[in-house]
């Protein structure tokens, strides 16, 4: 399954990435990953006109969009539109991050599932 990713390069600068959740056979049921460790679930829904000027990520955290579209820009200058049904992986906590504008006229519905951390 693609997850495209929002990552910081060598230098720092948001840019990005494109990977993938590798899903195995499981019969009739169909295809599933492994389990991935995760510190719970966020509902989001954000108006037609939402607009969010350059912004690190709280924290490593899965984006599942729903329905809408945004339109993400990352440091690189790079501009990607996403819309329902895709991943994303944001991982830029530091440093200027990237911005995200919603496209269209309808609210838009999305789940945040920020990733467990690491063991220290």
């Amino acid at each position: 399954m693609k997850v495209t990713r929002i990552i910081e390069d060598a230098r720092g600068v948001s840019t990005f990435a494109e990977d993938s959740v590798t899903l195995e056979d499981h019969g009739t049921i169909g295809r599933l990953s492994r389990l991935l460790p995760a510190e719970g679930v966020i509902f989001r829904e954000t108006p037609p006109d939402y607009d969010y000027d350059w912004h690190p990520a709280p924290q490593r955290q899965y984006i599942v969009l729903l329905d809408g579209e945004i339109e993400i820009e990352v440091g690189t200058g790079e501009v990607r539109q996403f819309r329902g049904g895709e991943v994303l992986l944001v991982e830029d906590t530091e440093g200027r991050g990237h911005r995200t504008r919603s496209i269209g006229d309808t609210p838009r519905r999305s789940l945040f599932i920020p990733l467990a951390q690491a063991p220290a």
